[in-house]
């Protein structure tokens, strides 16, 4: 589950060193009002019982968070209160007298953009989101496979502990994984191999290759994130970094502008090692990473986490769906067959081959229609869109992206990874010299060629 109701200010508030994010629409009428608290009663069943006040004051929840806290023992929830709905001020007063810690994030914007969701401008400005997750270590849904074991649910939390207190610029954390862990990771590893040379594309099985040669990709050994990230950078400058969870879609396109991935380094059950209710390091490695690799791939993805900053919730949520149709689960067609290109797809011995079967239907990559296509998360998916190229579907991106409604432009400047954002004349014209000096070189290089 992904929360995708983001919009933000200029300069997020931070709470006692939390890394919370407040948001807000219009500093003159607010819509929303973020609630970060520690109740007394820690005991199972306490977050229900303090949801339920709100309900009794006809509060609207827009969103809701947990992790351990790192004030007091226990832990810690994050609430967004639709500020137009109920009343908020009694439900708060209840509220405060359970709570050993309380607070009401508050709000700064800036005069000129308050109607404009925060983005990154600068890489290191990916800690600030990085560790809003939906959930937190051991924290599990109830028909998790590893919800009643306490020694998967102790690894989980040691994983999202590493993540949590990644920041950037740091040396990725490297893991000693368990010998089960390790098994598991074998049992995917040579099932999935089994089906890349028939179901995958050219440049998943061009690059699949030399991931083993560098990065330690075989059964019996899980590559670290670190190496692996080097290696990418190498290739495209896309690196990886390690997430505790799942993110909103707004800050993981975030990430794509930047040529980040956020990644998962914790491992699936190994009870059911074939199926993982959420994004594990094995749909990390074997499905995103080889195809991060390929520079048409790469640009193609920046392009989406691109066309995300500072657009419209609405337009957020169709970019969401257009990644999940091509990043996530998408197919293209090469020497007129059927390939599979996405990560979900290739990630999964069952999808990978039920993908090229006669059964799901298949259409031509559109991201206008993509965009608002419905979609499973829990079962195979009944439709696939296929493109023609990384190139085509860069363009129709691009294309899209341009019918974003937003009062400026953005660039990614790789020297100093960062955005430029595009709204003045003087931008404008700066941008026109760069692209006139790279004119030149290439128009230098083709005469020396006719030579």
């Amino acid at each position: 589950m992904m929360y995708d109701r983001q919009v933000s200010f200029d300069k997020p508030t931070r709470v006692d060193g939390s890394s919370y994010i407040a948001e807000g629409i219009d500093k003159n009428e607010p819509r929303n009002t973020c609630l970060l608290y520690t109740l007394k009663d820690q005991s199972s069943g306490s977050l229900a019982k303090s949801l339920k006040i709100f309900t009794q004051h006809n509060i609207n929840l827009l969103h809701i968070e947990s992790r351990s806290s790192v004030r007091v023992p226990g832990y810690e929830f994050f609430v967004e209160c639709d500020t137009t709905s109920g009343a908020l001020g009694k439900a708060i007063d209840e509220l405060r007298e359970e709570c050993s810690y309380f607070n009401i994030i508050s709000r700064d914007y800036k005069d000129n953009s308050a109607a404009v969701p925060w983005f990154p401008r600068r890489i290191r400005d990916l800690d600030r989101f990085a560790n809003q997750i939906l959930s937190y270590g051991s924290e599990l849904d109830s028909d998790h496979p590893g919800f009643t074991d306490p020694v998967y649910r102790a690894r989980r939390k040691y994983f999202a502990d590493i993540a949590y207190n990644y920041k950037h610029g740091e040396p990725l954390p490297r893991v000693e994984y368990t010998k089960e862990e390790t098994e598991t990771w074998g049992i995917i590893f040579r099932n999935l191999t089994k089906l890349y040379k028939t179901h995958a594309c050219r440049e998943y099985n061009h690059v699949f290759p030399l991931l083993v040669d560098n990065c330690g990709f075989r059964e019996d050994n899980i590559p670290q994130l670190e190496d692996v990230s080097n290696f990418l950078k190498d290739c495209t400058g896309f690196t990886l970094r390690p997430v505790a969870g799942l993110l909103s879609s707004r800050d993981f396109l975030a990430g794509l502008a930047f040529r980040v991935f956020h990644s998962t380094q914790y491992i699936r059950h190994p009870s059911k090692p074939m199926y993982t209710p959420e994004p594990d390091v094995c749909h990390e490695l074997m499905g995103h990473v080889p195809l991060f690799a390929d520079p048409a791939f790469a640009q193609f993805s920046q392009e989406i986490g691109l066309a995300s900053l500072g657009a419209p919730d609405d337009y957020i949520e169709k970019l969401a769906t257009i990644f999940w149709f091509t990043v996530e689960y998408g197919m293209c067609r090469q020497d007129g067959e059927l390939k599979a290109y996405g990560a979900g797809l290739l990630s999964s011995y069952g999808e990978l081959e039920y993908c090229l079967s006669d059964k799901p239907q298949l259409k031509d990559f559109d991201p206008e229609v993509t965009g608002v296509t419905k979609y499973p998360i829990t079962q195979f998916q009944e439709v696939y869109y296929v493109s023609e190229s990384f190139e085509s579907a860069k363009e129709k991106t691009i294309k899209f992206a341009n019918s974003i409604p937003r009062p400026f432009g953005v660039r990614y400047n790789p020297y100093t990874q960062s955005i430029e954002v595009l709204d003045s004349k003087k931008q404008i014209r700066n941008l026109m010299d760069d692209i006139n000096s790279e004119f030149q070189i290439l128009q230098n290089a083709v005469q020396k060629l006719k030579v």
